[in-house]
């Protein structure tokens, strides 16, 4: 069974059909599934044509606008809401439109494709199937326009962090950088789509503007998430390199450690052999020498590294 079907009139009021056929006497009809219904590939079988019947069942989709006779094939992706789940982990709604039919299918909840069931309950629907695209695709686009808009904050974030070099590296950092990922991941295909979308004759001509704005507000996106890459990775490598300078100079400073107690190490080595003929074994000064021996040692060790402009 549907999610929800309704007859869409050309004033935008809509009517709840009691038939089954794919089209009604109104403007158009549309039809929403989850594509977890057990009924739904029987119900493509008997009234789609079989093209676009797999691609409604696809579980597995990217993006994609393609035209089949006298409809589209159009799948597109979407911020995920749903609670609990990642943002970036987008959405995805299968569609097959027509001059006289809409069916939509969504694996997860998309909160755009909700408001435009809301607005057909409240007798304010798109009065076409193109405004119906349209509508869908702005609601999409604003979406995912605000969590680009807030990685770019963020990134704005870690970059004035870079100032203070006694900052750590963000715990929040790689999970941006995956973010940036996996939206890019379905947003470059989707802009392809759209722009397949908005030049598409299948498309009243009346919509091609407000189709093309969208695509182009979706190239960009695509362009931003680019830069946030670069950014991120820019980042990423700034804090790399600090850490390496700091792990650089603590070694330097070991070295410099060593190459002062290596001498001291050698004479407690060589007065700590227990054998006979050892000077000052019978002098009660002997010890108290061999310590300030050592120590004006390190001294003259630690001038000589600062001479040579070591430390």
């Amino acid at each position: 069974m549907p999610i929800c079907v309704f007859d869409v009139n050309e004033d935008g009021s809509t009517t709840v059909p009691d038939t089954a056929a794919l089209t009604g006497p109104a403007r158009y009809r549309w039809w929403h599934f989850d594509l977890s219904d057990s009924h739904l590939a029987d119900w493509c079988e008997t009234h789609l044509p079989a093209i676009p019947a797999g691609a409604l069942l696809q579980p597995e989709t990217r993006p994609r606008c393609d035209t089949y006779e006298d409809g589209l094939i159009l799948n597109l992706r979407g911020i995920n809401l749903n609670a609990g789940q990642h943002t970036d982990e987008m959405v995805s709604i299968r569609m097959w439109v027509t001059d006289a039919a809409i069916v939509t299918v969504r694996m997860r909840r998309v909160f755009a494709i909700d408001e435009i069931r809301q607005s057909a309950v409240a007798q304010m629907a798109p009065t076409t199937p193109a405004a119906f695209v349209t509508a869908l695709v702005s609601r999409l686009t604003t979406r995912i326009q605000s969590e680009v808009s807030a990685i770019s904050k963020l990134t704005e974030f870690f970059e004035a962090d870079l100032e203070d070099e006694t900052t750590p590296i963000p715990a929040e950092l790689t999970q941006s950088r995956r973010r940036v990922i996996r939206l890019r991941r379905y947003l470059d295909p989707q802009r392809a789509a759209l722009n397949a979308l908005s030049s598409s004759p299948l498309i009243p001509q009346g919509d091609h503007p407000s189709l093309r704005e969208l695509a182009n507000r979706t190239t960009m996106t695509v362009e931003e998430l680019d830069a946030l890459r670069d950014r991120l990775s820019a980042v990423q490598d700034d804090h790399d390199l600090d850490v390496a300078r700091k792990q650089a100079r603590n070694s330097f400073l070991l070295s410099v450690g060593a190459g002062i107690f290596l001498p001291i190490s050698f004479l407690t080595g060589v007065f700590g052999v227990n054998l006979g003929g050892m000077p000052g074994v019978d002098s009660p000064w002997a010890f108290t020498i061999l310590c300030v021996g050592m120590t004006g040692l390190a001294f003259l060790l630690l001038l000589v590294i600062r001479r040579m402009q070591w430390l």
